[in-house]
């Protein structure tokens, strides 16, 4: 899948200053990037509301996979898909090129996708070899906070209540005004409701909690905090994200039985209670790229017409701190995606 037959608009800010020369990962890669998880979009985009998850994960997996073979790269999958024939962990991408660690979810939010809810996305994050936490397909318990607060502010340990006050003092808001976001999940009983013990408010989200995460990066979510416990994969794939725009993110497995423990130690994760950090999850010069299936808080989800589709991205680099939010206009007369056709 090529660019052509595309428009493309792209709105940009810089965290810091455009350094004069790149001298790991290209920025013409960030293109590049978009054309992966744009691709998945629009294919994915096709079963919004059909009701079948495996179908749409299936789309955005394929059309996810042959776009990557395109890129001049290459590329190691460290996070992927378990259990796919295309984008399993361990598998190789590209068609040559500079040797980049990448890790994916063509479709977060495959039951969003197949109810026509909020907030799905297809994203994908690159990175030099070894920057990536080689994440066991099991649990994490994850906090995550945007930027412009004090390091450390936040600790697992220290619990909803006491990171509610820590985070209002440091907002310099009672803790009535914060926004948590939350997994609507009955493992969440207990921590929704310390948090409305405590006072704050609550954003409950029905899956999808890389962009959960990444709403709290972002002033004009309203999200001032996520709080809970997902895919440890998407967390390193959320935590991406945070480390181009300055967030903070603490994170630990959680372990529900010796098959986990079992899968952490497939990993060489032998310390099972360590708190990981930003850095320990996701370091070196990383680039994150996101495309809307359906409306969310970050990006627009994918609008067809005749002939055509409009797509809303983010990329983000960690090293230049540029956000890009990316619209493109793609025309199917040119190029096609699914069950538009093999174009």
């Amino acid at each position: 899948m090529g660019l052509a037959g595309s428009l493309v608009t792209c709105r940009s800010w810089n965290q810091v200053p455009m350094p004069h020369h790149d001298t790991f990962i290209d920025r013409n890669l960030a293109l590049d990037v978009v054309r992966v998880t744009e691709a998945s979009a629009l294919a994915a985009s096709l079963l919004v509301g059909r009701g079948d998850e495996q179908a749409a994960d299936e789309a955005a997996a394929k059309w996810m996979h042959r776009t990557l073979n395109s890129l001049a790269i290459e590329g190691a999958i460290v996070i992927g898909e378990q259990g796919s024939e295309l984008l399993q962990a361990g598998q190789r991408v590209g068609g040559g090129g500079p040797k980049l660690d990448i890790a994916l979810d063509p479709l977060e939010g495959t039951t969003i996708t197949a109810k026509g809810g909020e907030n799905a996305l297809s994203v994908v994050a690159m990175a030099q070899n070894g920057s990536f936490f080689s994440a066991p397909d099991i649990y994490m318990d994850k906090i995550a906070i945007g930027p412009n607060l004090p390091t450390t502010l936040l600790d697992l340990d220290a619990g909803p209540r006491e990171n509610l006050k820590r985070l209002a003092e440091a907002k310099g808001v009672p803790v009535v005004e914060l926004l948590v976001c939350i997994l609507d999940r009955p493992r969440h009983t207990e921590l929704i409701h310390q948090v409305r013990e405590a006072g704050a408010r609550i954003m409950l989200i029905s899956d999808g909690d890389i962009s959960g995460i990444i709403a709290a990066s972002q002033p004009q979510s309203g999200v001032d905090v996520y709080m809970g416990i997902g895919g440890a994969p998407e967390g390193v794939l959320a935590a991406a994200a945070l480390r181009c725009v300055g967030g903070q993110m603490q994170a630990r497995l959680h372990l529900r039985n010796d098959e986990d423990k079992a899968r952490a130690a497939r990993h060489g994760i032998h310390d099972l209670h360590r708190k990981y950090g930003l850095e320990d999850l996701v370091g070196g010069d990383v680039m994150f790229a996101a495309t809307g299936v359906t409306n969310g808080a970050l990006v627009r989800g994918v609008r067809r017409f005749k002939g055509g589709a409009f797509t809303h991205s983010v990329v983000m680099r960690s090293r230049t701190g540029t956000v890009r939010w990316i619209e493109s206009h793609h025309d199917f007369r040119r190029k096609s995606f699914g069950m538009q056709g093999e174009g």
